[in-house]
């Protein structure tokens, strides 16, 4: 690591003799990830920010917070049970429609004894508390519900500002290559704005998820039918006539497998008739 801190102030020492303009780069600046100047810009002129511009993370003003919207993700999930599953589920869609969201998930499962669906609605943030309305009232009963609503403020205002500052530096590093000589030099700035530029989209990737959350809020919709089997009657006479029915055909598959081993019953029954054979001049000679 100090190795590549000795190459990179070589390097703005050699660029700052070459150059005929006047420009003051400090090499702890361009090393930096958060520099002052990329924290005045984020939190506007006036505020003091404490920091020296070393690699260290950004010290966020709980003042500066303030000045952002709140961004809350909003999460539900509701359960219960109703008498046809198809005029739900049409309620749900129309819901969703009516409310500018649309359907995620669409699930159905069947059993012996019910119908299960599971649904993912998304709608905008602020129709989010609507849409559970809506459908809490066209159900007689929820089994279960659970709601939550997590801040994120500080997360998204923290990854908004190291985004802005490490802009800032690759800003700096583009300049420093337009102005280097040597290919070591143009190879080693490269490096710094390659590693650069994957923090940044690294950041940029997290900001744009935490944008989507806290835009459209998500609610998970299970709902199920019980479906009543009606026990089938004996039916004794049916019964033992099927048993005689299905005698039959055992006797009959038992006949086709002797035919299909009849080779085997010959030999089997061949050797039975030598062996009495056998047996009885024994007994004879005997007597």
């Amino acid at each position: 690591m100090k190795k590549y801190i000795v190459i990179i102030i070589t390097v703005i020492s050699i660029l700052f003799y070459s150059c005929s303009e006047n420009e003051s780069y400090i090499s702890a600046d361009l090393a930096s990830n958060f520099t002052a100047e990329a924290k005045s810009e984020i939190y506007g002129a006036g505020e003091e920010i404490e920091g020296n511009g070393d690699s260290k993370d950004i010290d966020i003003p709980a003042r500066s917070i303030k000045k952002f919207e709140r961004k809350l993700i909003k999460e539900g999930s509701i359960v219960f049970k109703t008498d046809d599953c198809k005029k739900t589920k049409k309620m749900i869609h129309q819901v969703a429609n009516s409310l500018n969201g649309y359907l995620a998930r669409d699930d159905e499962n069947s059993y012996d004894h019910q119908i299960e669906y599971k649904i993912t609605i998304r709608v905008p943030s602020e129709n989010f508390d609507n849409l559970l309305t809506k459908i809490s009232k066209s159900v007689n009963k929820l089994d279960d519900q659970n709601i939550s609503v997590r801040d994120v403020t500080e997360e998204y205002v923290d990854i908004d500002a190291r985004v802005k500052a490490k802009k800032i530096v690759e800003k700096r590093y583009l300049e420093l290559l337009s102005k280097a000589h040597s290919i070591e030099e143009i190879l080693l700035v490269e490096h710094e704005l390659a590693r650069l530029r994957e923090q940044i989209e690294s950041k940029e990737g997290r900001l744009r998820y935490l944008k989507d959350q806290v835009s459209l809020s998500t609610l998970n919709i299970t709902f199920y039918q019980t479906i009543e089997v009606e026990e089938e009657n004996f039916e004794f006479f049916n019964k033992i006539g099927n048993g005689f029915h299905n005698g039959f055909e055992g006797l009959l598959w038992i006949f086709i497998g002797l035919v299909n081993i009849w080779p085997f019953l010959m030999f089997v029954g061949l050797g039975i008739w030598v062996l009495i054979r056998f047996i009885k001049k024994t007994t004879r000679k005997k007597n």
